[in-house]
Order: C-alpha cells, then sequence, then structure tokens
C-alpha cells in the first residue's frame, strides 16, 4: 500500500484535499463501506438509523465486493482530494500509511473526552493508534476463527455430535459426503482462505504457534512439524469443497448452509448476520464451533477512519458520528445484526444470541484471546502470505513442507 500512497500522493492531492466530497451542510455524513450482503446491509441500516437519529444525516456510499475491492477506491478518493466523511478498514495496520501521510484526522481529543481507554481492552485501543496517536473508531469485535455448521446437514448426514478433533471432523465430513452433501463450503478468494487456514493454525496448532508465525514472525516455528501438520490438516480439506468454490463470495457459501446444501464453513462471525437475516437461530438450526483443537478467540473488527476536512461542518459530522459509533446504543444497534460482539466492554451483551455468548465467554479469559494477523503483522507480510495460501490450496501437487519453505523465505525477505 505504501507504494500506491506515495506514487498518487502529490503537491496537486494535497492541495485538493478537504476540498471537495464530504463538504455539506450540517451533519451530513458520506460513509464508505463493503458491508453490502444481506446482514450485513441490515447492521448498517441499524448503525445509520442511530446516526440520523442523533441529528447526522447519513449518506451510504457501498461498494461491493470485499475489502481488497473498496480500499484501494476509497484511498485514492482520500488522496486524489474527493474523500469521503469517514471510512470503513479493517483493524489493524491497514490505516497506518494514510496516517503517516498526515491524510487523516487524529481523534486523541475525543477518545480522552470520552474515555475510549477504559472501555476498550488494551489489545484494540492500541490497535487504534498509530505513533501515539488515535486514529480509528471501532465498530465491533469479530472473532474470526468460527467454524459454522448447518444442524439438519449434519442430523441428514447421522452427525450426532459436535466434532472436537480433527479426527472427528473428517469423520463427519467423510458422512456428509456419502450422504451426498458438500461438507465443506469455501469461497475460494485468498482471503477467505487465509482466514480458514489461520483458524487452523490457532485451533490445531495452538495459540503459541499462531503467536510465533504472525507476532514474532518466528521462521523456526514456520519450518516445524506442527506447522507442517496444520498445513497437511488445511490441505486434507480440498477433498471435501465443491467444483463451484473457485472466486465464490463469502455469502454465497453461508448461504449453502442456510439452504441444507453443505455442512461447515470457516468464517468470522459476520457469517452468523447472514443467518440472523434468514431468521436461523443460534444452537437450534445452525451450531458454532471455536476449534476444532484449542477453544481460542481470534480478535479482529472493523473501524472507522476520519480523513482531514477544511470544513467545519464536516468536520463536526466526522465527530458525531464518531461519537454514535463508540456509543453504547450504536454498538449495540450494529452489532445485534452483523453477527459481531460491541468493542465497548461495559455494553449489555445479554440479550445477544448463543453463538456471542461463547465468544463472550472466551474474552472474558485473557489466556483464550489473541489478535489476527492484520493487528499483529505488517500489511506487507500478510498480503504475500494470503497469495501463497491460495496457492497452496489450488496446487495439490506442494509439499507441506514446500508450502513451509516458501513461507518462512517471505519473512526472511521482508526482515
Amino acid at each position: 500500500m505504501r507504494g500506491l500512497l506515495m506514487a498518487l500522493v502529490g503537491a496537486t492531492a494535497l492541495i485538493a484535499l478537504g476540498v471537495t466530497g464530504a463538504q455539506a451542510e450540517g451533519k451530513r455524513a458520506e460513509v464508505l463501506h463493503w458491508w453490502t450482503s444481506g446482514g450485513e446491509a441490515a447492521a448498517v441500516r441499524e448503525l445509520a438509523n442511530t446516526f440520523n437519529a442523533a441529528g447526522g444525516q447519513w449518506v451510504d456510499t457501498a461498494i461491493a465486493g470485499s475489502g481488497s475491492t473498496a480500499r484501494p477506491i476509497g484511498i485514492n478518493r482520500i488522496i486524489g482530494g474527493n474523500p469521503p466523511t469517514a471510512m470503513q478498514f479493517n483493524t489493524g495496520t491497514q490505516m497506518n500509511d494514510l496516517a503517516q501521510q498526515g491524510l487523516l484526522r487524529p481523534l486523541d481529543d475525543l477518545a480522552k473526552e470520552q474515555d475510549w481507554k477504559s472501555v476498550l481492552t488494551p489489545a484494540f485501543y492500541n490497535a487504534i493508534q498509530f505513533q501515539g496517536h488515535i486514529y480509528g473508531a471501532p465498530i465491533n469485535d469479530h472473532g474470526q476463527n468460527w467454524l459454522f455448521y448447518s444442524k439438519p446437514v449434519f442430523a441428514k448426514a447421522g452427525v450426532t455430535e459436535e466434532p472436537k478433533t480433527w479426527d472427528e471432523m473428517f469423520a463427519a465430513l467423510d458422512k456428509i459426503k456419502a450422504a451426498g452433501l458438500i461438507p465443506v463450503a469455501v469461497g475460494g478468494q485468498p482471503w477467505q482462505l487465509q482466514l480458514m487456514f489461520n483458524a487452523i493454525l490457532l485451533g490445531e496448532g495452538g495459540k503459541d504457534l499462531y503467536a510465533k508465525v504472525w507476532k514474532d514472525l518466528d521462521t523456526d516455528a514456520v519450518k516445524s512439524d506442527k506447522f507442517k501438520h496444520v498445513a497437511e490438516v488445511f490441505a486434507k480439506l480440498r477433498n471435501y469443497q465443491d467444483p463451484g468454490s473457485p472466486n465464490r463470495d463469502w455469502n454465497v457459501a453461508t448461504g449453502m448452509l442456510i439452504d441444507g446444501k453443505a455442512g461447515i464453513q470457516f468464517m468470522g462471525d459476520w457469517a452468523k448476520g447472514e443467518f440472523i437475516h434468514a431468521n436461523m437461530v443460534a444452537d437450534k438450526d445452525f451450531g458454532c464451533i471455536l476449534g476444532p483443537g484449542e477453544s481460542n478467540f481470534m480478535m479482529g473488527g472493523d473501524i472507522f477512519v476520519f480523513p482531514v476536512l477544511k470544513d467545519a461542518k464536516a468536520t463536526d459530522a466526522q465527530t458525531l458520528l464518531a461519537t454514535v459509533i463508540m456509543s453504547k446504543e450504536g454498538q449495540l444497534a450494529f452489532n445485534s445484526k452483523k453477527g459481531s460482539v460491541p468493542v465497548r466492554l461495559d455494553v449489555d451483551n445479554s440479550k445477544l444470541d448463543a453463538c456471542a455468548q461463547k465468544g463472550l465467554t472466551a474474552l472474558k479469559d485473557q489466556s483464550r484471546q489473541i489478535l489476527t494477523s492484520d493487528v499483529l503483522t505488517p500489511q506487507d507480510i500478510v498480503q504475500t502470505e494470503q497469495d501463497l495460501v491460495a496457492q497452496y490450496w489450488t496446487t495439490p501437487s506442494m509439499t507441506a513442507n514446500q508450502f513451509a519453505e516458501q513461507f518462512a523465505k517471505v519473512i526472511e525477505q521482508a526482515k
């Protein structure tokens, strides 16, 4: 991303910054995001309604696809002088280059006034900072290592218990396959495949190995037998996908579980928003597992950043929006539809669904918490490893040893 920014940020862009785009009367806020699936759109409406009720005017700029599609569009607008009022990013290092270029508004005064530090976990409070300044307003805490399963499909295939180990999981997948159903609903896009790999790394490899790989960038850990075992488990899942998996969107894969066509899906808890949107009930119509293996919670999420604007009214709209995003009401309204949990620690979560309660239980135990690679690891490494994971998935001839060697090489070259 740094190369893109350095190539596009010039004198003309800096002069133009804040002159167009989000300048508008009152508390009008153009919000750029990529939440377009059924469950996501429902969650956005809740947040927009809360903002409008507080005196704002939400102007929706939704870009279909994933963040890999929407982020470059938003970045180009910001550095080209036509910024939105606010833009979605994933929690972590994605915002850092824009912040370093002085293109994002620091939120230090607002965060201090509203005491964000006391209501956020230390990990999330640190994750919205760059070089000692706060640049992001976090809206949610997404568990990214969930395994969702269709209870009707399990019943039809004769799977009577949640798999607790990978031996039990593969036995269940074999039963689903024998029943003429699709065992694993996979969206064969690189980010989805890396999410699935990371879930296996955390569950089967364990929290310590996951931390050594993504936080410490320990190449000895990557070359270990345990890491190679994780790679073998991941590769074995190729045998349980269907021919339609390449480039399938994540919500389409979730729909395969909702429609009773597929058994399991590895996905973040935003998939739960699709189940909720389909009027399905957690632990009744679908199940959720943090595993198999170690039952840890991989914390990620979404933030909003606010480009530097010259218009005072537009800046006031930013302040109102950031306040609503960080309010108890805004957090609960959004997350009850999104499938995630509020990032604030002081929100009453008692009415959230059964899967959310499992996640909240994990979040009460710091020994079960770890951050997603987007927060722990520089983005250039994350993106390169993501492409490698996708290559490994689509290249059955690549061995676990070869994958581990290439994975380690990426880290070594980046250091």
